[in-house]
């Protein structure tokens, strides 16, 4: 048995995983769907806008999220004018060949659509078209 085969039969394994990743950083394979993946209640974990981080700002945002497309956003903080707590239900859909992800809830202030950079059982990062803010949920 030759090398050639065997060097062109890794090489299009190579290939064809390497065309499998939707998403800029990851993952290279998953057998959940992506419904199964992003239905998840979420936490942020990191938030960056501008290069700076302002994980602080969204220290009291939870988004859960569910397969059939149903978004809750909760958003509890602190101002300088007193604590801010409300809630706000609303749908998601992929756009984009599932690259993108749209927001639309009851309380348009928070609609947003989002660029998907990661997607995983346990890490959902995006980023905001349109906006400066990048953000790394984890589960709650």
């Amino acid at each position: 048995m030759t090398l050639k085969p065997i060097l062109f039969a890794l090489a299009i394994v190579a290939i064809t995983l390497s065309s499998c990743k939707k998403y800029d950083d990851g993952p290279l394979i998953s057998f959940k769907s992506k419904k199964e993946r992003i239905a998840n209640t979420w936490k942020v974990g990191k938030a960056i806008r501008n290069g700076n981080d302002v994980t602080n700002d969204y220290s009291g945002y939870t988004l859960t999220t569910t397969a059939d497309g149903d978004a809750k956003l909760v958003a509890t903080y602190v101002t300088s004018f007193g604590a801010f707590s409300g809630n706000t239900d609303g749908t998601w859909i992929f756009e984009s060949k599932k690259e993108l992800i749209n927001f639309d809830y009851e309380n348009d202030d928070f609609d947003q659509v989002y660029k998907i950079m990661r997607l995983k059982d346990d890490e959902l990062w995006m980023r905001a078209i349109g906006g400066e803010d990048e953000l790394h949920l984890l589960p709650k």
